[in-house]
């Protein structure tokens, strides 16, 4: 086989960035040959079945397990007393304060419970069937404590979460910009401006309700024990397993096969991955818990649960001079992976694209008993989001202004950038006014506004609001160091291989996890413009810690912005390693080359090689350069500079039946700025999902409790999550302002929908409804609550 060609460069491939290409990932799972978790069926294979406290609060006085373990099928049933000495402490990774509380959280309760779901006892058996038999037999005596659900109630210490701790409060965590040095006083500009506006408003607690309930095999038979998760995090979960456990890292392998959605409800390490552990030690063998769906709305984590207390105060022409913020955060009953910094996430986006002068951000972290909570898609941006955007409407109305000009007045102009936020943080590109232009454009707004105005005069009993957010979100999660300055315990860099195999075909290996992102498509068109090879012939490997040694997974809308970088620095060593072969090859000067659609060429000449001659060469091995190894695979790790800031505006226009209560989103616009656009049929689904989640809190979603603390909306008869005839058409553009944090000019796009929509909608039902006199709505806006405002504003004299 001859290693170099005379014949002409081969001819330049169409651009793969960019690409509108169908998912790669789709056809093994249209088709029923995706490989779930619970689809998992090992040799010998036990099952788990978990007992759980009936009550949000008690201590446990007494269990009886013999009628359990005399039940047919069932091998052994553990206790939190059996596993004490093991079992260990679910992990926290971000102490926010030095001096935070945290109660320890055994993934079996030994003494006491502290929310309603909590597992007390685990059933071991033959079948699924035998286990969930068994667990009604397992007698708990509890000695029944107080609970506490209310957040502000929490915050008073009268009853306390825990009988080990002394407060419900967790942490404080306070950022003054006047004391960080990017602003000026809260207090002074709170004192001497001419308008000050007060609210206070609600973030419901809400479920990540997503495809697969989670579900957990473990084989502890192999050198290594093997766990199968459906998780977002298998790197990080391999860590905390062997902290927890005691388990060295090296001996323990955790797969996420395919996983059916996340949103942040799986990035978690559970009590259920614990026990599953605990229970394949002791058995000897291969053990499985999948939960139900109930028991995933009852015990996986929740999310949002606050109370935000605000304050902006602003000139009379509209010009903001100052916000303060003062949070009530939900923890629930115990600290998960990253529950108490999920906040503080949001602290730095309270002010948004606005040119706020003085800014104050004050978070107290309060147990109830209740769920934990943790990451929900977006993770505190989200609900900063959604408190300035419904401020800034607040001020409009206040000042008489269009929402719209009040916005465009405050926000950090094109020429502006980069600009460093009050909140000190650097936003390197964006165009508020291009992408706000071109949505009016889409949305007609002044039409719209006319057809307002003609309902409000013709009193039609559909009255029409128009609803309002332009927001920006930090993602890409995330420089390292600034982690680190936030005391996270992890860092926010991606790890990357290609593997250039004797063929010519390229293996990419990601640390980031996919669980329905695109990865596959996405990262097979990155190399292939990178390397010159067909999109076809390059397969994406991850989600495996055998495979795939090094991760952060994936969350924070950073796959691509941080993953996605590594693997293209990847790509870049194997050109530069490909390079001094190829001159070897060619008898060339390594300068002299020239690298393009999968080949080198001497420049000058027709003299060429390809990418695949290369790499037989090298695994040959029969003429190598001294000292040159004889392989084209690389790695490369990515710590970005920065996180990426994706902005946009969305319209909608909202009806509502002042006779029923009843909202009906008519039309829906969002144009939004993700930076380049990879794949446009991923960035469409990305769009599509999250506002999907950001309209359903906004409209249907609510985890409601009684007074006993029990979860009532446990099933999806009582916990609405929206499907498609719910939902409106909408109305997708882009803007481009590429990201200088990464080569490739990429922003996240994985949580824009989520964050941007759920203040639009209800500052669209309010605009409906606020010259009747109803002046605020709790979330979710249900008919029920929409109609009861308009009953209260007809008895107080709001109803014109």
């Amino acid at each position: 086989m001859t290693s170099t060609t005379e014949s002409s460069p081969a001819a330049a491939q169409k651009p793969e960035i960019g690409k509108a290409r169908l998912r790669k990932e789709d056809a093994h799972l249209i088709t029923g040959r995706s490989r779930f978790t619970d689809n998992m069926v090992l040799p010998g294979m036990l099952h788990l079945a978990m007992v759980r406290s009936p009550f949000a609060h008690a201590k446990i006085t007494g269990i009886n397990v013999t009628a359990a373990k005399s039940s047919p099928g069932v091998l052994a049933v553990l206790t939190g007393a059996d596993v004490a000495q093991e079992q260990g402490s679910l992990p926290n990774a971000w102490p926010v304060t030095p001096d935070q509380k945290a109660p320890a959280h055994p993934s079996i309760a030994v003494d006491e419970v502290a929310f309603a779901g909590e597992v007390v006892a685990v059933i071991i058996a033959r079948s699924v069937a035998a286990a969930r038999d068994a667990v009604e037999l397992v007698d708990v005596d509890y000695e029944e404590l107080p609970v506490v659900l209310d957040l502000e109630e929490a915050f008073t210490d009268q009853v306390l979460a825990h009988s080990t701790l002394d407060s419900n409060k967790s942490a404080t965590w306070i950022f003054d910009s006047a004391e960080a040095g990017t602003g000026t006083s809260i207090a002074d500009a709170l004192a001497n401006s001419e308008v000050v506006v007060e609210r206070t408003l609600y973030q419901q607690r809400v479920i990540p309700a997503f495809m697969e309930p989670r579900s957990i095999v473990v084989d502890p038979t192999g050198e290594q024990l093997t766990m199968w998760s459906s998780t977002q995090i298998p790197h990080i979960l391999r860590l905390m397993l062997a902290l927890t456990l005691g388990i060295p890292e090296s001996k323990v392998r955790v797969i996420a096969p395919d996983v059916g959605g996340g949103f942040g409800g799986k990035l978690q390490v559970t009590p259920e991955e614990i026990i599953t552990v605990l229970a394949a030690r002791r058995s000897g063998k291969p053990c499985k818990f999948t939960e139900t769906r109930s028991e995933s709305l009852q015990v996986g984590h929740h999310g949002r649960a606050q109370v935000q207390r605000l304050k902006i105060s602003a000139t009379k022409e509209g010009i903001v001079t100052g916000l303060s913020v003062n949070l009530l955060a939900d923890m629930g009953a115990y600290l998960g992976l990253i529950t108490s910094g999920i906040p503080i996430l949001g602290a730095f986006m309270y002010n948004s694209i606005y040119k706020f002068p003085a800014y104050r951000f004050e978070c107290n972290n309060i147990f109830t008993n209740k769920p934990w909570t943790d990451a929900y898609r977006g993770a505190g941006r989200p609900e900063a989001t959604f408190a300035i955007e419904r401020m800034m409407d607040e001020l409009a109305t206040e000042l008489g202004m269009d929402p719209l000009e009040l916005r465009a007045k405050n926000w950090i102009r094109h020429d502006e950038f980069p600009f460093t936020t009050v909140a000190g943080l650097e936003y390197d590109t964006g165009n508020y006014e291009a992408a706000t232009d071109k949505a009016i454009a889409l949305f007609d707004y002044d039409g719209m506004r006319d057809e307002q105005k003609r309902r409000r005069e013709n009193n039609d009993p559909v009255q029409l609001g128009i609803g309002i957010s332009t927001f920006t979100e930090m993602c890409g999660l995330a420089p390292s160091r600034v982690l680190g300055s936030l005391n996270y315990a992890a860092g926010g860099w991606e790890h990357a291989q290609v593997r250039v195999l004797p063929t010519g075909t390229i293996e990419v290996v990601t640390g980031s996890s996919a669980h329905g992102q695109g990865h596959e498509t996405a990262w097979s068109q990155l190399v292939a413009d990178r390397l010159g090879v067909p999109f076809e012939n390059i397969q994406v490997l991850h989600g495996d810690t055998a495979i795939s040694q090094r991760g952060l997974d994936t969350y924070g809308s950073r796959s691509l912005s941080v993953g996605g970088m590594a693997v293209l620095a990847a790509a870049d060593k194997v050109i530069e390693k490909a390079r001094v072969i190829a001159a070897h090859m060619m008898e060339a000067s390594e300068g002299d080359l020239e690298f393009a659609n999968g080949s080198f060429t001497v420049k000058g000449t027709e003299q060429s090689t390809t990418l695949g001659e290369i790499a037989f060469a090298a695994f040959s091995a029969h003429n190598m350069p001294e000292g040159v190894e004889p392989n084209l695979d690389s790695e490369a790790t990515f710590d970005p500079v920065n996180f990426s800031y994706p902005h946009g505006t969305h319209l909608a226009a909202i009806e509502v039946d002042t006779e029923t209560g009843h909202v009906n989103v008519l039309k829906y616009v969002c144009v939004d700025d993700i930076g380049v656009v990879v794949n446009p049929v991923l960035v469409e689904g990305q769009v599509h999902g999250g506002l999907a989640q950001g309209i359903s809190q906004a409209l249907y979603e609510e985890a409601v409790y009684d007074d006993a603390g029990t979860l009532v909306s446990g099933s999806f008869v009582d916990y609405l999550v929206p499907g498609a005839p719910d939902l409106p058409h909408y109305i997708t553009d882009r803007t481009e302002t590429p990201a200088t944090s990464n080569q490739l000019g990429a922003k996240g796009v994985g949580e824009a929908g989520t964050i941007a929509s759920t203040p639009a909608i209800v500052n669209g039902v309010l605009d409906a409804l606020r010259h009747l006199g109803v002046k605020d709505i709790k979330m979710p806006c249900t008919p029920s609550r929409v109609w009861h405002a308009l009953e209260e504003a007809k008895t107080t004299g709001g109803m014109q």
